[in-house]
């Protein structure tokens, strides 16, 4: 039974969520949860029959999110680290956190350590398409902000993986965000990273070249690579827009009597835009190139988005994706050492 080590402690919005997200995910799958943070708490919240069907690691400290990252490495008693070294240790199989992104990052880079031959993990989300279930993967979206074409070359090669094991695609589309789509468009790291994908095309990888921000959204793309601080920066404007958007069309609505008729008559459609667009269906990030599985949830988790976070944790065990990745990179490692 696969094992997930689960943050109770680290939301923006307590404990409730979290745990109530867990009671859900036991109700949709049989997997063995195990919270860590206050016992006592999670006592307090959890539902009696779920007692039985959970364990609980104490854990008091918890990491805020106005805390330094690297602080995270020094506080042993907090929920993060404990969530994350079980994982290290062998006793959870994945860890679910909806804490401080960047000391959940830190932790399951330094304690569960990365595959054989990944430079650094890099964090991918699932991005809205105007194509119905339809999405595209981008990575990375903040894990490294100071990117070097090899880093890139290897999120492209991850990515893919992820997408066919995953996302069940057979031969994921795979583009460079820059600037263009023409071939001499970007800056020298995405000319740089553009050569070495463009190398093993020959060898069955498909990359189709440069990919614009609207390309995101069209769904011509399976997966898009990025560095860390122009995926973050993506990342944070996408949730910005889809929360204008729907602000916009309430507000609309509610000064309008005929406005009020057409969301009325579109509410179905609405309600497929709101789904596509909600955080809470994905449920979390994975951090892909690690030794293991770590899912990054967004602070404002609720309840639905942790027990997607978890089911998506329990799909990636499953999928084998880390043995999947280990493998490409070891046949693409001559091109990117540039011989």
């Amino acid at each position: 039974m696969i094992r997930v080590s689960i943050d109770a402690m680290g939301g923006d919005l307590g404990a409730q969520p979290i745990i109530e997200g867990t009671a859900q995910a036991l109700e949709a799958v049989r997997f063995e949860p195990i919270l860590v943070g206050r016992k006592a708490e999670i006592l307090d919240i959890l539902a009696p029959k779920y007692h039985n069907a959970v364990r609980i690691v104490e854990a008091e400290d918890m990491i805020a999110m106005h805390d330094a990252a690297t602080d995270a490495l020094k506080r042993k008693e907090s929920s993060i680290f404990k969530a994350v070294d079980l994982v290290a240790k062998k006793e959870a199989d994945a860890v679910v956190s909806a804490g401080h992104s960047g000391a959940t990052m830190s932790l399951a880079t330094l304690k569960i350590g990365r595959l054989k031959k990944v430079h650094r993990p890099a964090i991918a989300t699932l991005m809205p398409t105007k194509i119905i279930d339809k999405h595209t993967l981008v990575l990375d979206v903040g894990a490294n902000v100071d990117s070097e074409p090899k880093h890139l070359f290897q999120s492209a090669v991850m990515g893919q993986a992820y997408a066919k094991k995953l996302l069940k695609l057979d031969n994921p589309r795979v583009g460079l965000l820059a600037n263009g789509e023409e071939d001499s468009k970007g800056d020298k790291l995405v000319k740089d990273t553009f050569a070495m994908l463009s190398a093993i095309r020959k060898d069955g990888f498909n990359f189709l070249g440069n990919a614009e921000g609207s390309d995101v959204f069209k769904g011509g793309f399976d997966v898009i690579v990025c560095d860390g601080f122009v995926g973050n920066i993506l990342l944070k404007t996408s949730e910005g827009v889809a929360e204008a958007i729907f602000s916009v069309l309430k507000n609309s609505a509610a000064k309008s009597p005929a406005a009020l008729l057409g969301a009325y008559l579109l509410k179905g459609a609405f309600k497929t835009l709101k789904r596509q667009m909600d955080y809470a269906e994905y449920g979390g990030a994975p951090l892909i190139g690690i030794n293991g599985c770590a899912i990054v949830s967004h602070g404002k988790s609720n309840a639905k988005a942790i027990k997607n976070a978890i089911l998506q944790a329990i799909r990636f065990v499953e999928s084998s994706v880390n043995s999947e990745i280990s493998v490409y990179l070891e046949r693409y490692q001559s091109v990117e050492k540039g011989i």
